[in-house]
């Protein structure tokens, strides 16, 4: 009787998606489906000066989550999650992904 051999999978250098939090990014879309209420779904993308906007919209939130609010007044959602959504927005409009 032959004896089985153990399977092969090539996928050394592929992302490993099993890494990320997706019960934190859950927050992250609670973010975004906010935003899509508000301006219309992928309107982000379409923001001019994106990078400075985005960038400062970034910061107004750290300085929020900082002075002890967790969360964003308007939204209702964290902070932390505002943040993380928009270093999102800032990495697509510099193309790292």
């Amino acid at each position: 009787m032959a004896q089985k051999s153990e399977g092969r999978k090539d996928d050394n250098g592929k992302l490993q998606w099993s890494l990320v939090p997706w019960d934190a990014m859950a927050e992250v879309v609670k973010v975004l489906m906010y935003g899509a209420n508000k301006y219309g779904a992928q309107n982000w993308k379409q923001v001019p000066n994106g990078l400075s906007r985005y960038g400062d919209a970034l910061l107004r939130h750290v300085i929020a989550y900082t002075q002890g609010n967790e969360k964003d007044l308007e939204s209702g959602l964290p902070e932390l999650a505002h943040i993380a959504t928009n270093a999102l927005f800032l990495l697509w409009v510099l193309g790292k992904l």
